[in-house]
């Protein structure tokens, strides 16, 4: 199986605080990795390295076979990311947003048209498609938020916080619509600090605390680490002394 990315000695520091403290570790192809941690974990400085929007101060990322540090055009492409903040247009249509998104990576005519109306399906939106954003439900619009991230079928998807402040039903469907997406071949990256959340959805659980990675594995190895920990109370009876 191939690597989707990989993170080699990765470093962040800003002036007397590491945020992110020399971690490394890959993403293969079609896997679903859950990035589990506290705030402050380094869980967002790591994402935003991935996605180029910050520089490392040392150590290496490749993502689709490319240098992060490059940035070459035919990466990014395959990059889709969901932001924790939501990054969408209030004041028109919601299918005139992913449209907006999806045409910046030169998608036109009939594909964009089937791209915006396929990715408004996946999380459950195509009936609101002509309804703008400041009408929907915080829910609704980062579900929205993941369709203009995902219309030009990345291979890579990004994922950081996407379910933060919102309602059951909505959580729902956006852990469906990473299954869905798992189907399809996209490799995810899901940051998180919900353990419910990586539990239903991920291949593999990497746990961060303090900038490193404290774990990293498959829930059912994982598992098997914390059980090792067991800890034997013994309680003695009793035992009379008998004087000869």
């Amino acid at each position: 199986m191939n690597n989707v990315a990989i993170v080699e000695n990765l470093k962040m520091q800003y002036e007397n605080k590491t945020a992110v403290d020399g971690i490394s570790f890959e993403l293969r192809e079609g896997e679903v990795l859950g990035l589990l941690g506290p705030n402050g974990a380094g869980k967002s400085t790591t994402i935003h390295i991935l996605s180029g929007v910050l520089s490392a101060s040392s150590g290496n990322v490749s993502i689709l076979g490319h240098s992060v540090k490059k940035g070459s055009k035919e990466m990014k492409k395959g990059i889709g990311i969901v932001p924790q903040d939501i990054a969408i247009y209030e004041e028109i249509s919601a299918e005139k947003n992913v449209r907006f998104f999806a045409s910046l990576y030169s998608l036109k005519g009939e594909e964009l048209k089937a791209r915006v109306k396929e990715a408004l399906e996946l999380v459950q939106l195509y009936e609101r498609k002509d309804d703008k954003p400041k009408t929907f439900s915080g829910g609704m619009k980062r579900r929205l938020n993941i369709a203009c991230a995902i219309a030009h079928q990345p291979k890579l998807i990004i994922m950081d916080e996407p379910t933060v402040g919102i309602d059951p039903q909505s959580r729902h469907h956006i852990l469906e619509s990473i299954k869905e997406l798992k189907t399809k071949g996209a490799s995810i990256i899901y940051s998180t600090h919900y353990m419910e959340e990586v539990e239903a959805i991920s291949d593999r659980i990497m746990i961060m605390n303090e900038g490193r990675i404290i774990a990293n594995g498959t829930k059912e190895e994982l598992y098997r680490e914390v059980n090792k920990e067991i800890t034997y109370a013994f309680q003695l009876a009793h035992v009379q002394r008998l004087n000869k």
